[in-house]
């Protein structure tokens, strides 16, 4: 929620640690990653090049939660 919008809507605790995870993700997609930059020729190989990123930090989190007993998206830990 921010003071400028015309319409404050307030969230709940629950909603505003979900938003603030989904957007952390959105973040390390786009700086860890590279999401934005694709140099891809074809369909095909945009297809799998967002894929093999999806499935790499899936396997990040999937690891980081039940494996290795961290934080869902900490994810610079595995990276380096």
């Amino acid at each position: 929620m921010h003071t400028n919008q015309w319409n404050q809507v307030r969230f709940l605790s629950a909603k505003r640690r979900k938003r603030k995870c989904i957007e952390t993700l959105i973040s390390q997609l786009d700086g860890k990653f590279s999401m934005n930059i694709n140099f891809a020729k074809t369909f095909e190989g945009i297809e799998t090049n967002i894929l093999s990123k999806i499935t790499s930090i899936t396997m990040i989190q999937f690891l980081n939660l039940f494996i290795l007993n961290r934080k869902v998206n900490n994810i610079k830990c595995n990276l380096f």
